[in-house]
């Protein structure tokens, strides 16, 4: 397998208040995580600057500009969108380079020029809803990926595959009516957001929404169980042409945010197994957008898991 890692120190610029568990060391947790040696001869790339005309795909144009329009100017100045979600000078820089790394996955895999991509980002996106940033995010990365792979390479089918700790609600809002884009999570359920229940399945009981929702104290069994009856059975049967990660690594038993108790050896499992949709459907193309994860230990060791067995199969 094939293999590029995709960055920006812009990530290290988006600021958020003292004991937030987004902060930029989960940025440095990472790119330490993957400067061990044997991600040496891994492909490595500067994200380009995101563009609008992508983002407007998911999103409508006045919440772009009100967020452009309240980023602060002043080093250490903080606004606040919500009691989770602020921003700082490096904010929107930030989240335009997010969705840069995520495009530029995308060309990178539908090309052929790699077969997978792991995109080392913050701010994360699946809970940016369609008109309305929260919980950390501000657009959503994974949603602009799949309908920038639609527009730009004719892919008929995108599915996006999220196992962080909370649920994608605003990835399940900009894909519920749209068939073409399936939407497939696990997550610990009572939690934030509130979403993300087996009943919520798409417009009309479409069936393009997936979600498998786990209890506090569940870990690997319960996880793989998940994969095995209900997510796996779905994307086989959707057929995508597209497999996108939405990589949160918070569902480890280390995270402070949740209840869930997996290992890196989950998230190595559930990589592998989505390598196999990729295979058979869609000619191994993978792009991986990190997501949560908010111990330092556990997301290093986890991504490094995730990066190593999309490298190596």
């Amino acid at each position: 397998m094939s293999t590029v890692y995709i960055s920006h120190q812009s990530f290290l610029k988006h600021q958020t208040p003292e004991g937030h568990p987004e902060r930029p060391d989960r940025m440095r947790a990472v790119n330490v995580a993957l400067e061990h040696e044997k991600f040496l001869f891994m492909p490595r790339e500067e994200a380009q600057m995101g563009r609008r005309e992508d983002i407007l795909r998911c999103h409508p144009e006045n919440m772009v500009d009100m967020l452009e329009a309240v980023t602060p100017e002043n080093e250490g100045e903080l606004v606040s969108i919500d009691g989770d979600t602020t921003l700082s000078p490096g904010t929107f820089n930030a989240a335009m380079y997010a969705i840069g790394a995520s495009t530029q996955a995308v060309d990178e895999v539908m090309t052929g020029q790699v077969n997978n991509a792991f995109c080392g980002i913050r701010p994360p996106g699946h809970h940016a809803e369609t008109d309305r940033a929260m919980g950390f995010c501000f657009f959503n990365n994974a949603a602009v990926a799949a309908r920038y792979a639609q527009s730009k390479y004719d892919a008929e089918r995108i599915a996006v595959i999220d196992w962080d700790l909370h649920h994608g609600n605003g990835t399940q809002d900009i894909f519920w009516d749209d068939p073409s884009l399936m939407y497939c999570s696990t997550h610990q359920m009572p939690l934030y957001p509130g979403t993300g229940a087996w009943n919520e399945t798409g417009k009309d009981d479409e069936g393009n929404i997936v979600n498998a929702p786990l209890r506090a104290g569940d870990g690997s069994d319960h996880i793989r169980e998940a994969f095995e009856t209900r997510i796996l059975p779905s994307l086989y049967n959707f057929n995508p042409d597209l497999v996108i990660i939405s990589a949160g690594f918070d569902a480890h038993l280390r995270d402070p945010l949740g209840d869930l108790i997996c290992t890196e050896a989950d998230f190595s499992w559930m990589t592998g197994k989505l390598m196999d949709v990729a295979d058979k459907c869609c000619d191994n193309r993978i792009v991986s957008l990190l997501e949560g994860g908010y111990d330092l230990q556990a997301l290093a060791r986890s991504v490094a898991v995730h990066v190593d067995r999309l490298m190596h199969g």
